[in-house]
């Protein structure tokens, strides 16, 4: 009977220990071709962030936290003109991170949103319709729950950490497009 117990003890010990496996949806790659389709060149850019650079992308997406110093993205062009911008964002969504990729028009506007990693339960993660809302998107105050995005009943962090890294990348691109001395072209 003890060694019954004992035993369930340890299984009961190993479960609660063990981490749920991170769920890769897309590469780094896969994910540059589904917003760079065949025809168009991309090129990776990198960009050093001075720290007033950093401040003013934090200011400008009114979200807690300013990009990297490092900041490294992806320009599609075909036919000599730039088809988009991608910039992959790693942030906390409870606990755990998540990686998606934030496409950017010529415009400066979302084009189109891939989620590449997701460490937290897939039970917080939103379905593809509420990633739907932000085609179009500039970075403005209706890039916001409950304004212009409909908020996820049981997945409100994920929404807000996903909302708040859209705006930080909508932020850096303005930034590094407004031509701030360091910034790669």
């Amino acid at each position: 009977m003890k060694s019954r117990v004992l035993a369930a003890i340890v299984v009961c010990s190993v479960l609660a220990g063990a981490e749920a496996p991170a769920r890769v949806f897309l590469t780094q790659a896969e994910a540059l071709h589904l917003a760079f389709p065949d025809g168009v060149s991309v090129e990776r850019r990198t960009a050093f962030l001075t720290a007033a650079q950093q401040q003013e992308t934090k200011k400008l997406a009114h979200c807690p936290d300013p990009p990297d110093a490092l900041v490294s993205y992806y320009v599609g062009v075909r036919e000599g003109k730039v088809v988009g911008t991608a910039y992959f964002d790693t942030h906390r969504v409870r606990t755990m991170p998540e990686t998606i990729l934030v496409l950017l028009d010529p415009a400066g506007a979302v084009s189109r949103i891939e989620v590449l990693s997701f460490q937290e339960p897939e039970d917080y993660l939103p379905l593809p319709q509420w990633y739907a809302q932000f085609p179009g998107r500039p970075l403005d105050d209706e890039l916001s729950l409950k304004r212009g995005i409909r908020p996820v009943a049981g997945a409100t962090l994920t929404t807000n950490a996903t909302i708040d890294a859209v705006r930080r990348v909508l932020a850096l691109h303005r930034v590094l497009s407004a031509g701030f001395p360091g910034a790669a072209k």
